[in-house]
């Protein structure tokens, strides 16, 4: 069995979501791995990873907005080292988790048709966030 690593350095621009589906499958083919388990880490506190609808841009927005709801700026978090959205990207990060888990087989992830890999990002200002991703397979 072999083993692939790399790191992905994904720059965002606020809160929302970027589709990484493309460029996880590119270096999954360039691995040469055909079947296999890829397992991706989002390696922050205060940004995550989810599988989501890619085909309307709408289901990011609401999905977005809803975590706005869910965990809002406020004055009620005893943590805000780093601003007022800090504790709630924390929240946020913690409902949608920071790591995936995804099958290949031909070489390709088994997402569904509509799927896709997003990094949600959850801070107020631009970030450079890293995702490390592990591929082992045959």
């Amino acid at each position: 069995m072999s083993h692939h690593t790399h790191i992905l350095a994904v720059d965002t621009s606020g809160p929302g979501m970027i589709d990484l589906t493309a460029r996880i499958a590119g270096w999954i083919e360039r691995t040469g791995i055909r079947t296999g388990l890829l397992t991706a880490l989002c390696r922050h506190t205060s940004a995550s990873l989810t599988i989501n609808e890619n085909a309307a841009s709408a289901v990011q927005r609401d999905l977005v907005a809803w975590l706005g709801r869910i965990a809002p700026e406020s004055d009620i978090y005893e943590h805000d080292s780093e601003g007022p959205d800090d504790m709630p990207a924390h929240l946020k990060a913690a409902l949608t988790g920071v790591s995936l888990a995804v099958p290949v087989e031909d070489g390709r992830m088994m997402l569904g048709t509509w799927q896709g890999i997003f990094l949600i990002e959850h801070r107020a200002r631009p970030h450079r966030r890293e995702v490390a991703l592990h591929l082992s397979g045959e």
